[in-house]
């Protein structure tokens, strides 16, 4: 099923997002826990391709059996950075093999070792350029990254919105949120790009902050501003593990629940690879899902 079916339907969704495993060894245990996700009957489940720019040869392994084992939709993510037209070429053959429907075009993080590199003869600059190819190789229903709270490399929110304008025109047919944790940035983001012509589906994303130890890893990651109500939550119970996580679901299902009152229909969890998070938040959501 195409990631834009489900948005036709009325209900309101749950979506989770998992990752594969860095090496061979932690196959396995990865595989384990993503299909623990997928007994959770999501709307649907991403896979992402490897952090820091870097490649997976197991996002298609994990997404596949996803959606064999368990009948769930998937969405696999590809990122070109630094990449070759031919090795895109290769990775976009390997999809469509795959019977993957569902393809999250992304330009992919910097590698620290490139950070400072000539870009001038890059294959690919932006996802933009992945997702015109895509749109030209096949019958995919094509995803792209946004963020509430500006892209860290644009200058201002107004040149953010632009070129997310241009990617959808490329082709993109729905669009997913950074992660962000004051619901109000969302609703300002969404008026702004409504305003500004761009009425794909937009999924929201929401990371649940199950340790402390992930508040770091998420500003460096999205810039996202944490409002003082997460600050004082992580303050009271961060050097305490089981409350951290059971405050961090709270925080999360929270947002969700405001999202989901807002008109928000499309809420997408990543869930860090924890079946149990997962599994806490659509339970605590179970009534307003219908499940």
């Amino acid at each position: 099923m195409k990631i834009k079916d489900v948005f036709a339907k009325e209900r309101l969704a749950l979506s989770f997002e998992v990752f594969p495993p860095k090496t061979e060894t932690g196959f396995e245990s990865v595989k384990a826990a993503t299909e623990e996700i997928a007994k959770l009957r999501p709307s649907f489940m991403s896979v992402t391709y490897g952090a820091g720019g870097g490649t997976s040869k197991y996002t298609l392994d994990i997404a596949q059996n996803i959606k064999r084992m368990y009948g769930v939709p998937t969405l696999a993510h590809l990122t070109c950075v630094s990449s070759s037209k031919e090795t895109v070429a290769q990775k976009i053959n390997e999809l469509k093999a795959a019977g993957i429907e569902n393809v999250m075009a992304l330009r992919g993080d910097i590698p620290a070792a490139l950070v400072d590199a000539d870009r001038s003869k890059w294959a690919y600059k932006h996802a933009i350029e992945l997702v015109r190819e895509l749109k030209a190789a096949g019958d995919f229903c094509i995803g792209g990254a946004c963020y509430p709270e500006v892209h860290p490399e644009s200058a201002t929110q107004n040149e953010d919105i632009r070129y997310l304008k241009e990617k959808v025109e490329a082709g993109c047919d729905f669009l997913t949120t950074q992660m962000f944790f004051d619901n109000n940035l969302l609703y300002n983001f969404l008026y702004k790009i409504r305003e500004a012509g761009i009425t794909v589906p937009v999924i929201t994303g929401i990371m649940p902050i199950t340790n402390a130890n992930q508040v770091a890893r998420a500003i460096k990651l999205s810039g996202s501003f944490m409002p003082q109500r997460f600050k004082s939550l992580v303050d009271k119970f961060g050097s305490d593990p089981a409350a951290m996580q059971q405050a961090g679901i709270a925080y999360a299902t929270d947002q969700i629940i405001d999202l989901y009152a807002n008109g928000i229909k499309n809420v997408h969890v990543y869930t860090m690879n924890k079946p149990a998070v997962a599994a806490k938040i659509q339970s605590n959501l179970s009534d307003i899902l219908g499940k």
